[in-house]
């Protein structure tokens, strides 16, 4: 394998993983969850939802010939009128992620020297893949501290749990 084929499959290896922690949180949440807000200036997991989902759809369509920032997607609509409900919510998230991974699916050793445009702005596919992994991973982390928020002590982290890393360790160093 070479080292295009290794990062690009660490890449999605990541990718998979934030996406695990916001389908493991979303499972948590009931239908009036997907629309709290800790304040009125604050988003719910909804609307951070959304803007994901037209920042995916935006930057991973035709991300190798268009540039990221599509004339169709209007940013600050995605911040208004969430989804009314949980099941269009996570119907749209795997759109979302299903555009991003076809993407990643779609490079190879002839495209991987590509230059990707963003906001008009040329990235490496090294520089755009990293951009976006840093801002989904952000706003998963969002996504999973509303849900602990909102469930309290009936939450289940998605991750290692507080007080059970030497537990994960055992279960990761147990000789086989």
């Amino acid at each position: 394998m070479n080292y295009q084929e290794n990062y690009i499959k660490s890449a999605v290896f990541e990718f998979e993983r934030y996406k695990t922690l916001g389908d493991k949180t979303f499972v948590q949440l009931e239908e009036k969850d997907i629309h709290w807000t800790f304040s009125e200036i604050d988003n719910s997991v909804a609307i951070i939802v959304k803007h994901m989902v037209g920042n995916m759809l935006s930057r991973w369509t035709n991300f190798l010939t268009e540039d990221g920032e599509k004339a169709w997607r209007n940013r600050e609509t995605e911040f208004k009128d969430a989804y009314a409900s949980k099941p269009e919510m996570i119907k749209a998230w795997e759109k979302g992620w299903k555009c991003l991974f076809d993407a990643l699916a779609s490079i190879n050793a002839n495209n991987f020297d590509s230059k990707i445009k963003i906001r008009n702005e040329a990235h490496t596919i090294f520089e755009a893949v990293n951009r976006q992994l840093a801002h989904y991973a952000n706003h998963v982390g969002q996504i999973v501290f509303i849900g602990k928020m909102i469930k309290k002590s009936e939450w289940v982290s998605p991750s290692i749990a507080k007080g059970k890393s030497d537990d994960f360790n055992r279960q990761k160093f147990r000789k086989s």
